[in-house]
């Protein structure tokens, strides 16, 4: 067992809040990070990934780049109670603040270079194709679509959609701007329909929409929407603080259900905003903040004037990559596309200024990656 020492954070889950929250604390306190990951990666930055492979290697940054002075215990988390939190490998981990940052179920291999290989094979697929079946059409289908269809403008790529408009988390007149922009890169996009992927054979790699339509692929990627990673928490002593849908019910200060030293950060809490990557670094660096205080007991029982509120953001802009050139950008009073939106957001998607945030020396955009 690992035990506590007065000031112990352990933080489950390595994502993009988990992984700055470890780093940013580090130095203050004595921080345990649990990952079933060696590794976290830049979200918004790996449809670039399957396509470039100059990108790869920057988006997968191991653990132990940024963790200097912290512990990481490489498992998931299966079980809490006040004091402890138990792992897959059978160790358990003692804490006297707890975070939760577990954000969506994912699969991704333990080890790096596993990683890196997946990003490989998925580039391979799709330079060995000349048609690409994308099901789902929210952010992540529609940015991976643009993003092979913008660096393999003969490739035929259809977009299969189970909702009558693509983009749900955006307005309907961002919606149309993107139903627009794709048509007009000869995409295919089939609306309202679903399609069953274990149906189709690989000899005739032909797919069937609910609508009765055929859609031929040579290979295909599902983008559709995952579920909060909140699962291992039922039948733990934060079961009454999950919501319906998986979200972890949190307080002005980010705090589950009120108690004293258990937070939670990022798509896992049920903050009334867009789960988006920067908007989870916000919480995390207001989490930090507060556990600076708890630890240095600053802000003791009775003392919360002394902790930092978390202010959501319900109408946050949302820009949706369209390759390396255009972006679809819906802010507070307009929706624009094209190159002005995707000027503003960096050619590398911000992965330079993400890796300076964790204190990560950068690499040069355009280095090839090398896979171990």
């Amino acid at each position: 067992m690992l035990r506590s020492t007065g000031d112990r954070v352990v933080i489950v889950g390595g994502g993009i809040a988990g992984a700055l929250l470890a780093k940013t604390l580090q130095n203050h306190a004595d921080v345990v990070l649990i990952d079933p990951k060696e590794y976290f990666e830049i979200p918004w930055a790996n449809l670039r990934a399957k396509v470039d492979p100059a990108a790869v290697e920057r988006t997968v940054i191991p653990h132990s780049d940024y963790l200097t002075h912290a512990k990481v215990v490489t498992a998931s988390a299966v079980g809490i109670d006040d004091s402890v939190v138990l792992t897959s490998i059978g160790r358990a981990v003692a804490y006297d603040f707890l975070v939760i940052a577990t954000g969506r179920t994912c699969s991704r291999p333990q080890r790096r270079s596993e990683r890196l290989e997946m990003f490989q094979r998925d580039k391979e697929r799709i330079d060995a194709a000349e048609s690409v079946l994308v099901v789902g059409g929210g952010p992540i289908g529609v940015e991976l679509a643009a993003e092979i269809v913008m660096s393999s403008p003969e490739k035929r790529v259809t977009v299969v959609h189970g909702a009558p408009r693509l983009l749900k988390v955006m307005g309907a007149r961002a919606s149309a701007k993107a139903l627009e922009w794709l048509r007009s890169k000869n995409v295919t996009v089939l609306l309202d329909q679903t399609v069953d992927i274990a149906a189709a054979t690989p000899e005739t790699r032909e797919f069937t929409t609910s609508a009765g339509e055929t859609v031929r692929a040579d290979c295909y990627f599902v983008c559709t929407g995952r579920p909060v990673a909140s699962g291992w928490l039922r039948g733990s002593i934060l079961a009454a603080h999950v919501d319906e849908e998986g979200h972890v019910r949190v307080d002005d200060y980010l705090r589950v259900g009120g108690l004293k030293n258990v937070f939670a950060v990022g798509d896992i809490t049920d903050v009334p905003e867009a789960k988006q990557g920067h908007l989870a670094q916000r919480q995390a660096m207001v989490v930090s903040r507060n556990l600076r205080l708890l630890v240095k007991g600053v802000a003791a029982a009775g003392r919360e004037e002394k902790l930092h509120r978390y202010k959501p953001c319900p109408r946050a802009s949302i820009t949706v990559t369209l390759g390396r050139r255009d972006a679809l950008a819906e802010l507070p009073f307009m929706t624009l596309i094209g190159h002005i939106p995707g000027a503003v957001k960096p050619r590398d998607l911000f992965v330079t200024r993400t890796r300076r945030m964790m204190g990560i020396r950068s690499k040069q955009y355009g280095t090839m990656p090398h896979v171990m």
